[in-house]
């Protein structure tokens, strides 16, 4: 008896003598991505990859996005740039909650193309990039570096809304495992004003 004593001291748990609810047990999330969305999206819409948080890694999930319309060029990549983050901002689906999925995109971020002066592949934010939680510019970063209206770079091109030039961003496995580098210096490398 006094060796069982002796256990339980040792493990830093001390007794009481009130009932305790900590609540349940912690689960596993499985982030496993649900089959699909059941219902059918609008004619002509598509279907894209957008990164979600699971864990502590980013894990790929797919959605439908309403088709362009009649957008062409650089209104046609803007739309689908729009598109994409609502998609990043929308609450998880009962299914993706269950697997364990969530986003860490701020509700009323948006997002404008580019300044006369900025790269052609660039898009600027309502914040600074930086400024971002590091999940969520990594969602966003691989989001759009995985579209194919955007190009399918594995990167994204962002600035904010003030005069900062245009940074690239690449989504890559690091990235994706671990989406805190975000908050590492020198992630995003600067682009000139051409390009």
């Amino acid at each position: 008896m006094a060796a069982l004593a002796l256990a339980a001291a040792g493990c830093g748990i001390r007794g009481t003598s009130v009932p305790v609810d900590a609540g349940g047990a912690p689960s596993r999330v499985s982030c496993k991505a649900p089959a699909g969305e059941s219902t059918p999206g609008a004619a002509g819409s598509t279907r894209a990859t957008v990164y979600l948080v699971c864990g502590s890694a980013l894990a790929q999930v797919e959605r439908t996005i309403p088709p362009p319309g009649r957008a062409t060029g650089d209104e046609r990549r803007l739309q689908a740039a729009r598109a994409l983050l609502t998609e990043l901002q929308r609450k998880p689906s009962t299914d993706e909650d269950k697997a364990g999925f969530s986003s860490a995109l701020p509700a009323d971020l948006k997002v404008n193309g580019p300044r006369p002066d900025d790269p052609a592949e660039a898009l600027r934010l309502t914040v600074q990039p930086g400024d971002l939680p590091s999940f969520a510019l990594a969602q966003l970063v691989c989001t759009y570096g995985a579209s194919p209206a955007l190009g399918r770079a594995h990167a994204a091109v962002l600035a904010g809304p003030g005069t900062d030039r245009a940074h690239r961003y690449d989504c890559s496995a690091d990235v994706l495992a671990n989406p805190d580098i975000a908050e590492n210096a020198g992630w995003g490398d600067p682009l000139s004003q051409s390009g």
